[in-house]
């Protein structure tokens, strides 16, 4: 059975969409069959950061709500063989989502793939609650600054009411901002409250590599995607030492 990790934060602009194309793209190109479920409706970006733009034409309600089978749903990526897209719909359902019908869609998800890696939206609505509601751990990506971190720890509080495992990735790192703060990632991990999972540093290629249609393990193999790799394999369960960010 596969395993479902949600990807939140407390806010936007974390680079929480990014981390999710990145991370998973690595556990697929290790051999793991990886599904991306896209949960921010109406302002879906997955597929930018995947390289795999306008490529779904099915969204997860459709298979939730039995009009389409998970199968047919999922849009396999064209160069990294395993990986694969379930975006979001362009605007709500009217009458709402039901998260049973979504923790029965995240079974069958678990029967086919090895991770389920979900895109949770920013914010403690209705949409975290729909990405939380089937995931068996989480992962909360928040950037160094203070209200991202605040945010982060509201994040865990309401996690921590359906959650036991729930990591933290610090993301966009600056060396030179943190010694200008005399902050350090030990600080970020008392103010959260969790244990890291990994350091991903600023990197100005996840911008290029989007822009581009690739994700970021086909554009670099330095810097953020690097970070991005060693999470995968952390998530793996192997012991892989934290980057040295200078």
């Amino acid at each position: 059975m596969g395993t479902v990790i949600v990807i939140t934060s407390g806010k936007g602009g974390t680079g929480k969409t990014s981390l999710t194309g990145g991370v998973a793209s690595c556990l697929a190109a290790l051999n793991h069959r990886t599904l991306c479920i896209d949960m921010d409706i109406g302002l879906r970006n997955l597929d930018i950061s995947l390289g795999m733009t306008d490529r779904a034409l099915m969204d997860f309600t459709d298979v939730m709500e039995g009009r389409c089978s998970l199968e047919r749903a999922a849009v396999e990526h064209p160069v990294i063989q395993g990986l694969y897209l379930l975006t979001a719909p362009v605007r709500p359902p009217e009458g709402g989502l039901d998260q049973e019908k979504m923790r029965a869609l995240l079974e069958k998800a678990r029967a086919q793939f090895d991770y389920i890696l979900v895109d949770s939206p920013a914010g403690l609505g209705s949409g975290f609650r729909l990405a939380v509601c089937g995931a068996d751990r989480a992962v909360v990506v928040s950037t160094n600054d203070s209200s991202a971190l605040r945010d982060a720890q509201r994040t865990v509080v309401e996690l921590g009411r359906e959650l036991e495992t729930i990591h933290l990735v610090m993301n966009r790192i600056q060396p030179k901002l943190l010694r200008r703060l005399h902050a350090t990632i030990d600080d970020a991990m008392d103010a959260a409250g969790l244990p890291l999972l990994g350091v991903v540093p600023e990197d100005p290629k996840v911008i290029l590599a989007a822009n581009t249609g690739e994700p970021l393990i086909l554009f670099s193999r330095k810097g953020a995607a690097l970070a991005y790799l060693n999470i995968a394999k952390r998530l793996m369960g192997e012991r892989v030492p934290l980057m040295k960010i200078r």
